[in-house]
């Protein structure tokens, strides 16, 4: 028999042998491989949307960017970074230590993206302008796909792209195409769409989704301030309700493809279906990309019995209403002679 000191002893030894067995094992995950330093040379990223922070972590792994995939994840949960990790295209460094990795991940520098902003009220033709010069694509691209009805997921009652590419601030990253720009905004005009019922209560008014955007369309091509769109809205549905046209400058300027605050008589008398002054009723379609709030104003009008508008003083937005027709030519008046002056 062996003594009891040796048997002690060997068990102290396979005691020893399994816990260093033990920690061999589990030190890639206490321990994971790092690296040190914020790395050299530069690599391109695409996270996801929806991508955990698992998964972003084997991007990032495959990459080179980080040593390994647990790496991440432990500095990733030890700052308690998990909600700012982002989806896109990021420009990294090869070797860089987890928490590096992190930091530059979170940094907005580091995502490759182009900020497009697109104001309301601009016409089609302006709009593919501000977007080339905006993203650096080609125009041409941008125009063959606003044709594209079908590919742009555009509404079932829009006639064409013009209305209904919602004016808003766009990232655009690397690898997306024109389609790419122009389908997000038009699923962002959906979205506000929704957000409005706007199918819903042009129902309610006896009108149809397209006559609303037609009739914002035209609430933010004249301007004003916004506490006034729904005013002119009112003034719109007061004119179609006696059958009298609506005399818009602004649809006469759409039909000429022209910006100016004078228009002349021999304007008014020009041969298209967007002249308010020879046709009555809405334009057969929008002459601009409303925002949110004219869309609400269209859905919305304000009380009031007016049947005119004047903006009198462009500068300022300061826009009279009456529903005497002496007022209006007194408004017309001063009008001209704000023009006059200028």
């Amino acid at each position: 028999m062996r003594p009891l000191w040796l048997l002690a002893g060997g068990t102290v030894v396979t005691a020893l042998m399994v816990g260093a067995g033990g920690y061999v094992l589990v030190k890639p995950y206490l321990m994971p491989p790092d690296f040190e330093g914020p790395g050299s040379g530069t690599v391109t990223v695409t996270i996801d949307e929806g991508a955990t922070a698992g998964e972003i972590a084997s991007v990032l792994a495959g990459a080179g960017v980080v040593a390994s995939a647990r790496s991440f994840i432990l500095v990733t949960q030890e700052q308690a970074r998990e909600s700012s990790l982002r989806p896109g295209r990021f420009r990294l460094r090869r070797g860089m230590s987890a928490a590096e990795a992190l930091g530059l991940l979170t940094a907005p520098e580091s995502r490759l993206v182009r900020r497009v902003v697109v104001p309301e009220g601009l016409r089609l033709p302006e709009l593919l302008d501000r977007l080339a010069a905006g993203t650096g694509m080609r125009r041409a691209g941008f125009a063959r796909a606003a044709a594209d009805r079908e590919r742009l997921g555009l509404p079932s009652y829009a006639g064409s792209a013009e209305g209904f590419l919602f004016p808003a601030t766009y990232e655009v990253e690397p690898g997306m195409t024109p389609e790419d720009v122009l389908a997000a905004m038009v699923e962002r005009y959906k979205r506000a769409a929704a957000e409005l019922h706007l199918e819903a209560r042009a129902a309610r008014r006896r009108l149809t989704p397209l006559e609303v955007v037609t009739v914002a369309s035209i609430l933010q091509a004249e301007g004003g301030r916004d506490a006034d769109y729904p005013k002119i809205a009112r003034v719109i549905y007061n004119r179609i309700k006696a059958g009298t046209p609506l005399q818009l400058d602004t649809t006469v300027l759409y039909a000429q493809r022209r910006r100016t605050l004078r228009v002349t008589d021999k304007d008014t008398e020009v041969r298209s279906p967007y002249n308010t002054y020879l046709r009555r009723g809405v334009p057969p379609g929008p002459i601009a990309n409303p925002g949110e709030k004219a869309l609400h104003a269209a859905l919305h009008p304000d009380q009031g019995d007016w049947l005119w508008f004047v903006t009198i003083d462009p500068e300022h937005r300061i826009t009279k209403f009456t529903d005497k027709e002496s007022e209006f030519v007194r408004y017309r008046e001063d009008l001209n002679s704000y023009l006059g002056t200028r």
